[in-house]
């Protein structure tokens, strides 16, 4: 499972003093494309070299307990489903409680599908990316 840390700052935050949920999607991004470039895999160079890229077609996001302003949260990225020309993602943000204990704080499946970019049609995830994410 891949892991990154992500501190919460003001822009992240709503009026409550809260992570705007949306932001999380945001934060499931920064993983996403750390994760695939721990991997090997820069998405410029996929777009500029081959000419296709990762769209994301589906998301379903289960919110847990309020993230909140400085916080350090950790972004989780697990391959649920890997197919020829998508995949599915299970994320978690994580926050460690006062005592250390990590708590769950949003959790969502992320479906990403691979398309030629010059037309958004899908089409098959190159095989040494399905390799390396499988």
């Amino acid at each position: 499972m891949f892991r990154l840390p992500v501190r919460v700052y003001w822009e992240d935050t709503d009026a409550g003093g809260v992570v705007f949920y949306a932001n999380y999607l945001r934060f499931f991004e920064r993983a996403r494309t750390e994760w695939l470039r721990s991997r090997g895999h820069l998405q410029e160079r996929w777009r500029r070299e081959s000419g296709i890229g990762f769209v994301v077609t589906d998301t379903s996001v289960r919110y847990r307990c309020p993230a909140r302003l400085d916080d350090l949260l950790d972004v989780t990225v697990a391959v649920a489903h890997a197919g020829q020309a998508s995949f599915s993602v299970a994320q978690q943000a994580w926050r460690s409680d006062a005592s250390g204990h990590p708590q769950l704080l949003v959790e969502g499946t992320i479906r990403i599908g691979c398309v030629a970019l010059g037309t958004f049609k899908p089409c098959r995830i190159p095989s040494a990316i399905l390799d390396s994410i499988r």
